[in-house]
């Protein structure tokens, strides 16, 4: 059940640990607001569902979304994140019966996300991959010697040649597949159907991983991209109950997947969302193409295209006018009565706390902002709780500024 007055549910907040809510005002942008600091979620609270395991760059926890989701919506409500990524929003709004939308400028963050909302069984994702030739002495076209042994690439060249070709006949089971396969294609342990190479997470030029190869004196071997496939099939949904499969395959029956910016959704209707739970990008310059030209080659995407298409903000000014354009559309989307929980962090070593830019531009808008939540994880006794950096001292910090839209849902 939702509660009345979040001033007095945080306040009354308490850890698991007995640890009390501290609380004080920040003013930001001229605008006053209350401040929350707790342990109001941690990793530790609940073992995370097992189909959240995919990788993907810079994505919150779990526990994040799902204190939100709970706290703030009913089984049914629609459940929105403008800056999808992996999808964790998504698919914890899935297992706890809401609705979900989801959008991101990236379009391997759909090909990432939709998949687990319409999980196959193990058996049908087997009999597919019996179907799909291996491809015995294909080339990629592009040399990745440096990366796959010949026989890996074959199996690789003919898996992505099936799924480009299914087109509009791809179906769950394809989609699944291919998900599963981008998440495989580099990492760091015989899991991934690479030689070992940075984390999964991006991808390095061919020029680095030949200077990894000679530094750790390692030459591709066989890797079995079927075997794989289904074994990280295994593992994603090896932990799922038939309850929260059903519920993630109910959501997947009208979800809206969207890929663009998030300040333009014209397929999401005015006043249907409950809830937005998002982490927007924050000041960086992300080589987009760098990073992910491999996941683009396998999908039949143009990296470099994408990747221009992409805004990245690279001063505060730039970054709080792309995001005042973001919170003008989440108002138009949000119902009266509705609320956004905008997650930002420290940044540039501490020197920019967007917490204290992203006030003002919700309320410039038409927001009523809530206040702002610090959550820490391994909570530490200190007297400057209120410029606790992340990673420092055993402390992680999630920073969150909730606003609500005036007017009753």
């Amino acid at each position: 059940m939702r509660p009345t007055s979040l001033d007095d549910y945080f306040e009354d907040f308490t850890a698991a640990d007995g640890t009390p809510t501290r609380h004080d005002e920040a003013t930001c942008g001229g605008v006053t607001v209350p401040r929350y600091a707790n342990e109001f979620w941690t990793a530790r609270q609940r073992q995370a569902s097992s189909i959240h395991e995919v990788s993907y760059r810079a994505c919150f926890k779990p526990q994040l979304p799902r204190f939100f989701i709970d706290l703030l919506t009913r089984p049914g409500d629609l459940v929105y994140d403008p800056f999808s990524g992996r999808g964790t929003t998504a698919v914890e709004a899935a297992l706890l019966g809401r609705r979900v939308a989801a959008n991101d400028a990236n379009p391997l963050s759909g090909i990432l996300a939709r998949p687990r909302l319409s999980p196959p069984d193990l058996d049908e994702v087997r009999a597919r991959l019996e179907e799909i030739p291996r491809g015995v002495g294909l080339c990629a076209g592009t040399d990745l010697s440096m990366f796959y042994h010949p026989k890996t690439e074959g199996e690789l060249v003919a898996l992505r040649s099936y799924l480009i070709g299914r087109g509009d006949e791809e179906d769950a089971v394809d989609r699944w597949i291919r998900m599963v396969a981008t998440t495989r294609l580099t990492g760091h342990s015989r899991g991934f159907f690479s030689v070992y190479t940075l984390p999964p997470n991006q991808a390095v030029s061919p020029e680095s991983q030949r200077r990894i190869n000679t530094k750790r004196g390692q030459v591709p071997e066989y890797r079995d991209t079927h075997a794989l496939i289904l074994r990280k099939s295994r593992r994603l949904l090896g932990r799922m109950s038939k309850e929260e499969l059903s519920a993630l395959r109910r959501a997947g029956e009208d979800a809206l997947f969207l890929t663009g910016d998030a300040a333009s959704t014209p397929r999401l209707p005015s006043g249907s969302v409950a809830l937005t739970v998002t982490s927007p990008p924050f000041l960086d310059i992300v080589q987009y193409a760098k990073d992910n030209w491999l996941r683009c080659w396998f999908n039949g995407l143009d990296a470099r295209a994408i990747g221009e298409g992409i805004t990245m903000a690279r001063t505060v000014r730039e970054w709080e006018e792309t995001m005042g354009q973001v919170f003008a559309e989440l108002f138009r989307v949000t119902k009266p009565g509705g609320r956004v929980a905008f997650e930002v962090g420290e940044v540039r070593n501490g020197s920019v706390s967007l917490d204290e830019h992203v006030v003002p531009l919700g309320a410039g808008v038409g927001f009523v902002p809530e206040g702002v939540m610090v959550n820490t994880q391994v909570f530490t006794k200190t007297s400057n709780i209120w410029g606790i950096r992340n990673n420092r001292g055993g402390t992680n910090t999630n920073r969150i500024v909730l606003f609500r839209k005036p007017g009753r849902c």
